[in-house]
This record gives structure tokens, C-alpha cells and sequence, in this order.
């Protein structure tokens, strides 16, 4: 039987968040997608948790879709519940998180992509990248290391997006040989030749479903995992590791006594995801979560078993996440703890499958059933999944640019979980960009390249790209260093210019940014100006607002910037204020209330700039950089970084490493 060839632009492989990203992006950038699965009914799968955002990750849900991604649209078109997480505090850790329906968000995408054009699904296992060897002048330059930086204003009533610079493409003749790719081979012996390949294998790289002493090579689900392709990667001189993720037992609503239980609704007032959905159409009946905790009970049989547990018993050698502990790991690692927390969440709304949120583990089926019975509520529960760890196989640190594509392999992008993260909005995110790198890839133009004070996004990419990450990374907001500027709120204001550059924000959502940012700042100017007089009235309000009555005039906007007061609540004292969507008014009651703050992290992130904007040559040579440590001299090697500020992140290099380089590339006229 002679095998199948075919000639497309970009394969993706893998249809996980990251998988459904990328192809939408390079599709609709216009380029003909294939995107394999090994499975058609595992698109945009969800395996464990039945939610999309949290802390940190709904920010990375708000930059995708200012970008022009589909995860914010396609929860806001599924989700069952709605949390605007951590409104008691500053706006800057404000994260919305929603219950997803995993049936339909799973079909609402699939739905999305059979009908996307210039991409094709494909049901069948890659088993190999095809690359040939190369050898290019070192005069030419690389096309991913490179960053879209817009010198001018996007014009909205423009036919089409500005171009982006082009540029030619190339390695360093250091780097040689270099490898590029020019397609995959499937099981079948099939052969797609392609200009890019993206690879957003998730956990299905030789993976192992664990439970007890139950060990089975499969993936999430039951579905088929993927054995084949790790060997042809390795061949290609990729390295790999073995990472670990869990999930936690499913269990029938109808054998729950939620009386036991706390009852956790969602928001009154839903925020969308997505800036595109009007909020109107989100406002829906939502289904409740529930709230219980294990005791001394639950502790006391984990514990009593916890040889048992492939973890401790050595059945499991992979490494799993840090800030996603099973639940015998919590008790091993926090015995002082009498009790955590077990939130009992919905898979959807027409399944009585109930998620076991807190209480992930791998332990043997009959100490499953003991430990979820003695949870208060769950005395009766029958369990319709057994809870699980599954090792898989995924990229060794150091192999990256900051666009996502290897560093050997002109050509070959990744996103996802394959890259060493964790998490359905941090796969979403890389599978984006690595879409939007490879299109730029393969039409000569410069890579975008968010950096860390522009977006969540920016730092995820560079700490993937920087840090030798030894166990699977997850997003936090302690890990931005100017989160008051990335807001969740703010996330278009940031970055929909260049999903727009991308061709992948439209004219009309560009024109919407902007009426939106004229609106905002016409208010503000407004607001600084309006002057509020004492009288009656006023002192009346300021009383009922336990706020200090005012002596002499004073604007709006100085009213503003008391704890107790906001725009909102000094809508009676402005009677001029004009009818402002509520996203405007957001936006200007934070940028007046926390200016001094705002004003002080613009400050910072102009020093960071400058450390950003000092590139690094490609083909340095760190062994005739004299007086660089020999563990610094190693790291560089190592990691290749592009610039000083992306040296200075990296473990093992000191300030005074950094300085030593700088007065090398003066010196140098670098």
C-alpha cells in the first residue's frame, strides 16, 4: 500500500487548549492548518478540573482574547457559573473564574473548528517530524528572535492590518548544523509536508493512568495516548522529561447530601470573558457549587496507607506540580492541618457527575471509597471515577526562543503542557502565541514577543523560557512584577493592537478599543475638572458615606481617592457625569484612585525597558566574556538569552554577571 502525501502550511499536533489555539490562529492568519488528534472527541477536552480562570489564570483568558484568541468566547458561550475571584482586594488580583460545562465547551469548540476555513481536522497519531539539515550565512538573522514593537497608532479604518516588518530568516553559523522541518509522518505512514509544525501534545506522550498498584498506558479519559512520537523527537535532539499531573474522583450527584455542605453561588452580576460578548447574553441561571472539608478521619486512613500510594511507593517517578498537591500529599506535607478544603463542583448541567475539587489523588481504589465516605456530605458517595495521576512526556528546559520555536529546529513551534506548565489557560496562551509565531514565521515577518510588564502572557513565556522549571509550571499573580498595571480588566487596552497586527483581532473590534479609549480618556480629564461645592446635600451624602464632610470646593476626582468613595458612589453629587458604559467607568475610577501607584510602576517598567531593549548577539561567543563566573558563563551558554533583562532572570547570573556583560558589549560596540 502506497502512503498518502500532502502539502499544507501549518500541522498542528494535538487538539488540547493549546492545539485549538494555534490552529485558529494560523488559519485565521489565512494559512492552510491541519490539526491532528488522536481523537476527534477529545477537542478542547477538559480532563480534570470543570473550570476556566482563577487567580492569575483569568487574567491570561483576558489577554488571549484580547488577542484575538477563543477560550474567553467559547466559557462565555458554556459556562454554568460565574466568580469574580478576590473582590476584597485591589483591582490587580481581581480573576474571574467559571464552571464550564465540559460537554459543551468540548463541542461549542469542536463546532468552531470544523467550520473554521483554511483548517482541516485530522483523527490519527503523528508519529514523526521530518526534518532535513541546513546550513545559511550567519550574516542573516533569526525571524523569531525578533518583536513586533508598532511605532505608530493602529489605524482602525485602514483596509487591512499594517504590515509587519519582514525580514529574512536564519541561524548563526556558530549554531551549525541546523535543522528545519518540513513536516510529520502519522502511524499510518501518511506524510504532511508543511512550512511550520506546532506541537501541543498535552499529557498524551507515552502516558501512564496510575491509581494503587493500577497502571495502565493510556490517556485522560481512557483515551489512546501517544507512543510514538517521543523517539522520533529524542532522534531529533530534543530532550525530555517525565512531568506528573492528578485528578480526583467523579461522583454521582444523587448519592451527595448537600445539607452537610456550603452552598457557593455564583455572581449576581456576570462579567464575560471574552470583551466581544455583551453582557447582556452571560446574565443566566446558574448552577451552585458546594463547599465541605476532610477531618482527622480522612487524615488518619491516608495516612495508614500512604505506602500504598504510588507516590511514596515509587510506582510514580515523574514529577508533579508544587502548587496542585494530591490530597495525600497536603496531609504528608501539612500535618498540622486538621482539615482542607473540598470544593464539590458540577461537570456540567445535564450529567450527575460531581467534581471533587481538592482531592486529587493516586491511592488504591478501596482507600478511595474509604477517604471520600468520611468527608461530611460524601458519606454515601459512589464513586463514578476513580481518582488518578498521569506521567507523561514533555520538553526539558533551555530548548526555546521566547516565540516558542526550538532553538535547532527552524520551523518547529510548541505550546502547552509539552512545554513544562500546568493548566488549561496557561496551555491556551502558549498555543496562541506559538499560532501567531509560526504564521509570522512562515510569511517573513518578526515574531511577537510580549514582554513581562505587558502582559501575563509575557511573563509565563519568559519564565518557560528562562528558568530551569523542574516541576509543571503554573501561572500566579505574585509572579508578575507589575501586576497593577496587567489587570485583568484592562487586558485590550494592553495588547488588542497586537492581536490586530496579527490579523486576528477585526476593524470593527479596533474601532470599538478606540471609542472606548477616547470615552475614558475624556472622563478622566472630566472628572479632575468637575468641582464639587459644600451645601446641605453634599454634607448629608458624606455623612451617609461615613466619609469627612468637605470645607471648600473640591473635583471629583480628588473625591475619588478616598477609600470609602468611587466613581460609582458620587454619581448623586455629579449631576454633568454622562451615561458611560461600565467598563469606562471601571477603568476610570482605577486609574484615578491608584494613579500615584500606577504612575510609580510606569516608572519601573521604563528602567526595565532599557534592560530589555539591550539585545544580546546571537552568535556571542561567553568564553571571551572575561571575568563572567564559570556558573554564569554556563547558564548563557545554556540558554542563549536575547537580552540583558532575559540574562538577568536566569538562575546561576548575578548582577554583577549582567554588569560584566554590558561592559563587554560597550567595549565591543555591540
Amino acid at each position: 500500500m502506497q502512503a498518502i502525501e500532502e502539502y499544507t502550511d501549518v500541522v498542528v499536533v494535538g487538539a488540547g487548549h493549546a492545539g485549538c489555539e494555534a490552529a485558529l490562529a494560523c488559519a485565521r492568519s489565512g494559512l492552510d492548518t491541519v490539526i491532528f488528534t488522536v481523537s476527534v472527541e477529545s477537542i478542547a477536552l477538559m480532563p480534570c478540573n470543570p473550570n476556566i480562570g482563577g487567580s492569575s489564570k483569568g487574567h491570561l483568558v483576558r489577554e488571549l482574547d484580547a488577542l484575538g484568541g477563543e477560550m474567553g468566547k467559547n466559557i462565555d458561550r458554556t459556562f454554568i457559573q460565574s466568580k469574580m475571584l478576590n473582590r476584597s482586594k485591589g483591582p490587580a488580583v481581581h480573576s474571574l473564574r467559571a464552571q464550564a460545562d465540559k460537554a459543551a465547551y468540548s463541542m461549542s469548540m469542536r463546532h468552531i473548528l470544523e467550520n473554521q476555513e483554511h483548517l482541516t481536522i485530522r483523527q490519527q497519531e503523528v508519529s514523526e517530524i521530518l526534518t532535513e539539515e541546513i546550513k545559511m550565512p550567519s550574516a542573516e538573522k533569526n525571524t523569531a528572535d525578533k518583536e513586533i514593537q508598532p511605532d505608530k497608532e493602529i489605524q482602525p479604518d485602514k483596509e487591512s492590518p499594517p504590515d509587519i516588518e519582514s525580514s529574512d530568516s536564519g541561524i548563526p553559523e556558530e549554531e551549525n548544523p541546523c535543522r528545519k522541518i518540513t513536516g510529520v509522518r502519522t502511524v499510518s505512514g501518511a506524510v504532511y509536508h508543511a512550512k511550520a509544525v506546532i506541537l501541543c501534545t498535552g499529557v498524551y506522550l507515552k502516558a501512564r493512568c496510575i491509581y494503587g498498584n493500577i497502571s495502565q498506558y493510556t490517556g485522560p479519559n481512557g483515551l489512546m495516548p501517544a507512543n510514538h512520537l517521543s523517539e522520533s523527537l529524542q532522534k531529533s535532539g530534543i530532550r525530555l522529561v517525565r512531568f506528573k499531573t492528578g485528578t480526583p474522583a467523579r461522583i454521582d450527584k444523587r448519592s451527595i447530601d448537600f445539607s452537610k455542605m456550603a452552598e457557593q453561588k455564583g455572581d449576581e452580576n456576570v462579567v464575560p470573558f471574552s470583551f466581544s460578548t455583551d453582557p447582556k447574553d452571560v446574565q443566566i441561571d446558574q448552577v451552585s457549587c458546594w463547599l465541605t472539608y476532610t477531618n482527622e478521619t480522612t487524615h488518619e486512613i491516608i495516612r495508614k496507607n500512604i505506602d500504598r500510594s504510588p507516590l511514596y511507593s515509587g510506582i510514580i517517578h515523574a514529577t508533579g506540580p508544587r502548587y496542585c498537591p494530591s490530597i495525600e500529599d497536603k496531609v504528608v506535607k501539612f500535618a498540622d492541618k486538621d482539615r482542607h478544603q473540598v470544593f464539590i463542583e458540577p461537570e456540567g448541567r445535564y450529567t450527575n457527575e460531581m467534581y471533587i475539587d481538592g482531592m486529587s489523588s493516586s491511592m488504591p481504589e478501596d482507600v478511595q471509597f474509604a477517604m471520600y465516605r468520611s468527608v461530611p456530605g460524601l458519606e454515601n458517595a459512589k464513586i463514578v471515577r476513580n481518582a488518578y495521576a498521569i506521567e507523561y512526556d514533555c520538553l526539558a528546559p533551555c530548548q526555546l526562543k521566547n516565540s516558542l520555536e526550538f532553538k535547532t529546529i527552524r520551523g518547529l513551534f510548541s505550546g502547552g503542557q509539552f512545554n513544562g506548565s500546568s493548566g488549561y489557560e496557561e496551555a491556551a496562551a502558549q498555543g496562541l502565541m506559538a499560532g501567531i509565531n509560526a504564521s509570522m514565521f512562515i510569511k517573513g515577518k518578526k515574531a511577537l514577543v510580549l514582554h513581562r510588564s505587558e502582559a501575563y502572557i509575557g511573563v509565563l513565556v519568559d519564565d518557560l523560557v528562562t528558568k530551569e522549571n523542574l516541576e509543571p509550571y503554573r501561572m500566579m499573580t505574585s509572579r508578575a512584577e507589575y501586576r497593577l498595571l496587567l489587570r485583568q480588566d484592562n487586558a485590550d487596552l494592553r495588547l488588542r493592537k497586537y492581536g490586530y497586527q496579527a490579523g486576528l483581532v477585526s476593524e470593527d473590534e479596533m474601532k470599538a478599543l478606540h471609542v472606548k479609549e477616547r470615552q475614558i480618556a475624556e472622563e478622566l480629564e472630566r472628572v479632575k475638572n468637575a468641582v464639587v461645592s459644600p451645601d446641605t446635600e453634599t454634607d448629608a451624602f458624606f455623612e451617609k458615606m461615613n466619609s469627612t464632610k468637605i470645607e471648600s470646593g473640591m473635583t471629583v476626582g480628588e473625591l475619588i481617592r478616598r477609600p470609602e468613595l468611587s466613581y460609582k458612589s458620587l454619581a448623586p453629587l455629579d449631576p454633568a457625569r454622562p451615561e458611560l458604559p461600565i467598563d469606562v467607568q471601571e477603568q476610570v475610577n482605577i486609574e484615578i484612585k491608584y494613579e500615584g501607584y500606577i504612575t510609580r510602576q510606569k516608572r519601573q517598567v521604563e528602567q526595565f525597558q532599557k534592560m530589555e531593549n539591550r539585545q544580546i548577539p546571537d552568535n556571542i561567543s561567553y568564553d571571551e566574556v572575561k571575568s563572567l563566573r564559570i556558573e554564569a558563563r554556563q547558564k548563557l551558554k545554556k540558554f542563549r538569552p536575547q537580552s540583558i533583562g532575559q540574562a538577568s532572570r536566569i538562575s546561576g547570573v548575578t548582577p554583577a554577571d549582567t554588569a560584566v556583560l554590558l561592559v563587554y558589549l560597550k567595549q565591543h560596540r555591540v
